[in-house]
């Protein structure tokens, strides 16, 4: 340790942030915090009283006195020492960093490394100014060091924490008040073996664990929490925007007692571990009613356990609030203020299909129309929509409960998704017969919904006559407003999103800070691509036109691709443009093909060059299909 950092830890015992010498001119700590009103002079007389006497650092005293808060003593040390200071948290760490220094030499160096950007390695110190520890570091792990201030009992507590410290997390668990976890289950527990193992772990470090990771996760608004099984213990992640990250390691001689405590409240057998189970429970979080869903999957190392969370609060049942671009949240409005009909949502899984449907049942309920939905599982209650909750094990399927449904005397019809033909066939003769169908199908964009049906089975003149339109969506995350920047795509960027002449025109980025967890990202916004169903396309439909065909037509109509709506996000600084390639594909099969193989051979470059520099070339019908056209336009 360097004479400069020795004198920097004396002082902090001492009292000072800085150096000892006065001829510094840099304060003391305890006068700093008296200058800022912070503490008394009497408080800091008795603090150097009993510091003197436990030999204990005067900062970390004062916060174990209760006079000041930690994140105020840090600060206030960074500032004096001219570095950036911070509070130690999950969420605003990576843990597989650890590896890169070691348990061992972390807590030799009182350091641990917090996150990397590109070759810069952010780590907390203690002793932030200690210049041998910086070049260990520096050897350690081949990267350029940033070093930030933090409180040497919060660095080794997160040392031992993601180094898997055994009864360390028991302790930190175990420490933790209900004003640290308000989580409130509202059901009862059952009798039975389940209440009695719920009486036997109630106040354990296990149900505090289990009642952190939901609040934890509520907090920050994370879709999934995964708890998966380790051969070094029990990985806890998030889903949040769409991308998974680690929250904490528990040992692994907790495994199993967080997977029952989970169970329990799950409502779900304990006793059974070979066989996937599914449960469901509502909980109060900071004043909230959520919804979980739970899912048990026995795996090679133990049961993985997945919970979906469904916070009614972050529900959007408005369109306006859903992200569409005016023309496209018009022409969607125009598709559901027909009588009747096919309406599709159309994506992966995770796009918010379910969403926009129902923020499309929330447009058209009210006291005069009859609303029913079959839904897989119902994630959402809805006012004023019958909701029917599919149950496969006792025959209920989407198709049953369709057909029981016509005799409900519906106005509009919601299905969850349609998962084969049967279910197919019922929406689509449900829409032929007076009634306003909404449904979602999993495809890669809206003309791809119509071959999807031909696939099905559904004859071309059923659903030409019945399809109102289709939307095709995907969630891309949003900058974050609190570390957005400036940036210039590459070449190849610009490029494959349609945008080779903004060369040198700069985009939006985030470039990560505490708030985002680093990524850059923070929320998301929808990505629509609205195909509405026009004369001329209802026309190409019963031709059974192919749906780059199709597409054509969408666009000629007015309309934009996926890929050009979240380019248009992309321009408006709303997300960045790698988000946006990384969401959305190549409009056109054929066209990625061709672009493979003209990077594959010579001769194919040489091809796709001449048929680029060739006038567009229109795809001839079928002969019978061209009669059939001549014969109605002489009609």
């Amino acid at each position: 340790m360097t004479a400069d950092a020795d004198r920097t830890r004396t002082d902090h015992a001492r009292g000072a942030p800085g150096e000892a010498d006065p001829a510094r001119g840099r304060p003391r700590l305890g006068d700093l915090l008296v200058e800022q009103g912070l503490i008394s002079k009497d408080q800091l007389e008795q603090s150097l009283a009993e510091q003197r006497s436990t030999g204990k650092l005067l900062g970390e005293l004062l916060v174990e006195r209760g006079l000041i808060p930690a994140a105020t003593l840090v600060q206030t040390i960074a500032r004096a020492i001219g570095l950036p200071g911070c509070v130690l948290r999950h969420g605003l760490m990576d843990p597989s960093l650890l590896a890169m220094v070691g348990p061992d030499e972390a807590q030799r160096l009182k350091a641990i490394p917090m996150f990397k950007v590109g070759g810069t390695l952010t780590v907390a110190m203690a002793e932030p100014q200690s210049l041998p520890a910086i070049d260990a570091l520096v050897r350690l792990t081949g990267c350029e060091i940033r070093p930030v201030f933090a409180l040497e009992s919060n660095v080794r507590e997160y040392i031992k924490k993601f180094s898997g410290g055994g009864s360390d997390i028991d302790e930190f668990l175990t420490s933790l008040v209900d004003r640290d976890v308000e989580v409130v289950e509202r059901e009862s527990i059952e009798d039975g073996p389940a209440a009695d193992l719920g009486a036997m772990v109630a106040g354990s470090p296990v149900v505090n664990l289990v009642n952190l990771a939901f609040l934890t996760a509520v907090k920050d608004k994370a879709s999934d929490i995964h708890i998966e099984p380790d051969r070094k213990g029990t990985r806890i992640r998030y889903r949040i925007d769409g991308v998974l990250r680690d929250l904490m390691k528990a040992p692994q001689g907790m495994h199993a007692a967080i997977v029952s405590r989970v169970k329990v409240i799950g409502k779900m057998d304990i006793a059974e571990k070979r066989l996937p189970q599914e449960g469901r429970v509502r909980i109060v979080a900071e004043g909230r009613d959520i919804d979980l869903r739970v899912s048990s999957m026995p795996t090679l190392l133990g049961e993985k356990i997945v919970v979906r969370i469904l916070d009614k609060s972050n529900l959007r049942v408005r369109l306006e609030h859903l992200g569409f671009r005016q023309a496209a949240m018009e022409a969607f409005r125009r598709t559901l203020e027909l009588s009747h009909g096919l309406n599709l949502v159309t994506g992966p899984t995770g796009s918010g299909k379910t969403t926009t449907l129902y923020s499309a049942l929330d447009l058209l309920r009210g006291p005069e129309v009859n609303i029913l939905t079959v839904e897989d599982p119902v994630e959402y209650q809805l006012e004023q929509v019958n909701q029917i909750q599919v149950n496969e094990g006792i025959g209920l399927t989407f198709a049953r409960a369709l057909r029981s449904i016509l005799r409900q005397d519906p106005d509009v019809i919601m299905v969850g998704e349609i998962r084969d033909q049967d279910t197919a066939r019922v929406a689509v003769q449900a829409a032929l017969t007076g009634h306003l169908v909404l449904a979602t199908l999993h495809t890669n964009d809206a003309p791809g919904a119509v071959s999807r049906l031909h696939d099905m089975g559904i004859e071309p003149y059923l659903l030409s006559g019945s399809l109102n339109g289709a939307v095709a969506q995907r969630l891309a995350r949003t900058i974050c407003p609190s570390c957005a920047t400036k940036y210039y795509p590459s070449e190849r960027v610009l490029e494959d999103a349609g945008l080779a002449d903004k060369v040198g025109r700069p985009f939006r980025k985030g470039a990560g800070c505490r708030g985002c967890h680093d990524t850059g990202f923070k929320g998301r916004v929808g990505v629509y691509e609205v195909m509405e169903v026009t004369p001329e396309l209802r026309r190409m439909i019963h031709l059974q036109k192919a749906a780059h065909e199709l597409r054509e037509q969408m666009k000629r109509h007015g309309a934009l691709t996926l890929r050009e709506e979240g380019v248009v996000l992309s321009l408006e600084g709303k997300t960045s443009l790698e988000e946006i390639l990384r969401v959305t594909q190549c409009d056109d099969v054929e066209e990625q093909v061709r672009s493979a193989a003209a990077e594959a051979t010579p001769g194919a470059r040489a091809a796709d060059k001449a048929r680029a520099q060739a006038p567009a070339r229109t795809i001839e019908p079928p002969e019978q299909d061209a009669a059939a056209e001549d014969r109605r336009e002489a009609a």
